[in-house]
């Protein structure tokens, strides 16, 4: 096991938002009475308890506060929280302590306040850089309250990031260029920055169904996306994953814990977990509704409605899905520890010839001779210090495999492709032989 496999990371949901938007299908919810934060805090601490005492010792080398809209939290409610993680786990000198914010200005006004309690990092929802697009898309904030509260997010934190939403409605490549140079101008060292995909029982896909909304076709939403990366590019940003992109070691390191199939635990109302428990990677899936999620808290310590013991072909797989999203690709050797599979070959020469997958050789110089993706940058990508760690300590050997643009496409096709084409390793063969 690599320093990187044994990292850990803990995700906090917080399931509350001012208002709901048309497109979200996360798991938040509007309460316009308020909720009781103090009964909110000592579920979380009974459910970090619970997983503790699972789960053995650790060390969070990331903390992910997401929702829902965390910057809705007292900064107090924050503090309880990470306080209460780091007494159960630690929490590394270097961790990354993300908090998603809305860029209201009230939540911006508390900026500071979480950043004495802890975070390190925010992550501002601001969507568009139109004001009429917010509208559109549902948000209460206004253009100038976004500048403003990643002015204050600029001057109070080590690092910040921000989302845009693209191919929206009716948006033509002139006006996203104009719309992510703004963007751009106002960046620090990560952006975030997405299409917009209509997502099932939301307003959005009442409309799309019933022809009111109408979104970029895939021809034009492909331009739009080179655009994006061309744009991008010219300003030193890596693509280090399909919507994010960062310069060198200001990658979200909580995210690459996910897409490089770490270990985290997922904490409060509609939470998704991974955990190794005895050696087996464990999926867990929280109660979504917020008081039920309170309720199974106080009665039986924690608000899991599903803990699945994952099979090696289901780690294979979420790993796949996951690990071929960046650009670095995924190493085979870890999908055969992981998961005690490998590709068949015919499968990966085939999406090959098809333009959709690359294979690279064991060392990053030796990506340099690779066919050109990205400008290359996969140098880059290995030199990030990932979740927590300095970049000699997060070698990437053995072959890789990635998807290329084309692939990125079509990925779901491909991940189906390589797992059905999955062959047992010389590990497991021999350990059925000797049975």
């Amino acid at each position: 096991m690599t320093d990187r496999d044994t990292t850990f990371g803990v995700y906090v949901h917080w399931p509350f938002c001012a208002q709901k938007c048309p497109y979200c299908d996360f798991n938040s919810h509007v309460r316009h009475k308020g909720w009781d934060e103090p009964r909110f805090l000592s579920a979380y601490k009974r459910e970090i308890d619970w997983i503790a005492d699972r789960i053995g010792g650790r060390v969070a080398t990331s903390v992910f506060l997401g929702g829902g809209t965390p910057s809705l939290m007292q900064p107090e409610t924050v503090a309880g929280i990470l306080d209460h993680i780091a007494k159960r786990w630690g929490i590394a000198d270097s961790a990354e302590i993300t908090l998603e914010a809305n860029p209201g200005s009230v939540e911006a006004a508390r900026f500071r306040a979480f950043r004495d309690a802890g975070v390190n990092r925010v992550s501002v929802g601001v969507q568009s850089l139109r004001d009429e697009e917010l509208r559109k898309l549902g948000r209460i904030h206004s253009v100038a309250e976004a500048k403003a509260a990643l002015d204050v997010a600029r001057g109070t934190f080590e690092r910040f990031s921000f989302d845009l939403i693209y191919a929206r409605p009716g948006q033509t490549a002139d006006a996203w260029r104009r719309e992510l140079g703004e963007a751009l101008d106002l960046a620090g060292d990560h952006l975030s920055l997405y299409q917009l995909t209509i997502e099932p029982d939301t307003p959005y896909a009442a409309l799309h169904a019933a022809g009111k909304l109408v979104i970029p076709d895939d021809y034009d939403a492909g331009a739009l996306y080179e655009i994006t990366e061309e744009m991008t590019a010219a300003r030193g940003l890596t693509a280090y994953e399909v919507s994010n992109y960062a310069r060198a070691g200001s990658e979200s390191r909580h995210n690459l814990l996910y897409w490089r199939y770490g270990e985290y635990a997922g904490i409060g109302p509609g939470a998704h977990g991974r955990i190794v428990v005895d050696g087996g990677r464990e999926a867990t899936i929280a109660e979504r509704s917020p008081e039920a999620w309170v309720e199974k808290v106080e009665s039986q310590g924690n608000g899991y409605v599903e803990r699945i013991a994952l099979s090696d072909a289901e780690q294979a797989d979420e790993m796949l899905l996951m690990g071929l999203r960046l650009s670095e690709g995924v190493e085979l050797a870890r999908l055969a520890e992981v998961g005690n599979v490998r590709p068949g070959k015919a499968a990966i020469d085939e999406l090959k010839e098809l333009g959709l997958l690359e294979t690279l050789p064991s060392s990053s110089a030796a990506s340099r001779d690779a066919p050109n993706w990205r400008r290359n940058e996969l140098d880059e990508i290995v030199m990030c210090s990932g979740p927590g760690l300095a970049p000699e300590t997060q070698p990437l050997p053995g072959e890789r495999i990635r998807v290329t643009p084309q692939g990125r496409l079509v990925l779901n096709a491909v991940v189906a492709k390589l797992s059905n084409s999955f062959r047992q390793t010389d590990r497991m063969d021999k350990l059925r032989s000797a049975v």
